[in-house]
């Protein structure tokens, strides 16, 4: 799987520094405003929700807002608002300034929650959501449940547009260079052990199971 063509180099990973994500087209956003610099988020004494019926509090709708291709995003109040190539940071300052056309210093937090990255190979077909910045190769091998002893460690391919970085993480040297940080719509390939003969083992296991049964019968009638 994801065999390299004649010719093609492939890339060594090397480490990146930390970034903050930019919002992009087709990002889905989680909005949530609070007034009074988010005041109710952290009342310790829930003073601000004794006035406030239950049933009231529960209808709070999660609702995700589309990014769409040309970079713009319909909020709630504000309408179209273009978030494509703002940070996370960067687009709450924004919509606050917008948000305080209607409410009392306005707390804005906003989150992205349709990133994610393939996991293919030795430890099966996984989808890992990327729920923070900056997260590493590591982190993800470990959250498809690690590189196990059926696994070429030496040999893990990440598959990003159109490069493919090998990673050596055999040693700590090339743990060191190689702990990549994912992105969104990252492929991670991390290639099986072959064994041909349990391998093929399994594969005949239902003919040589016949063919021992037919064996058996023609012991017992050539006996007879």
């Amino acid at each position: 799987m994801f065999k390299v063509p004649e010719g093609y180099a492939l890339a060594n990973a090397t480490q990146q520094a930390e970034q903050n994500y930019v919002i992009q087209p087709n990002d889905y956003l989680d909005l949530k405003v609070y007034t009074n610099n988010g005041e109710r988020i952290i009342d310790p004494d829930l003073e601000l929700l004794k006035d406030i019926p239950n049933q009231a509090n529960n209808l709070r709708e999660e609702v995700q807002y589309l990014v769409d291709i040309k970079g713009v995003a319909k909020l709630p109040m504000i309408g179209p608002m273009h978030l494509e190539g703002l940070t996370i940071r960067n687009a709450e300052t924004l919509l606050q300034k917008e948000y305080a056309k209607f409410y009392t210093d306005p707390f804005v937090n906003l989150t992205y929650n349709n990133k994610r990255v393939i996991v293919l190979g030795a430890p099966g077909g996984l989808v890992i959501p990327l729920v923070n910045e900056n997260v590493r190769l590591l982190e993800i091998l470990a959250l498809a449940n690690g590189v196990s002893n059926d696994a070429k460690a030496q040999n893990i391919r990440v598959l990003r547009g159109e490069e493919v970085f090998l990673i050596d993480l055999s040693t700590i040297d090339g743990y060191k260079t190689s702990n990549l940080i994912m992105q969104p719509g990252d492929v991670v390939y991390v290639e099986p052990i072959r064994r041909p003969f349990s391998e093929a083992l399994r594969d005949y296991s239902g003919i040589l199971s016949v063919a021992a049964t037919l064996t058996t019968l023609i012991v017992v009638i050539t006996s007879l």
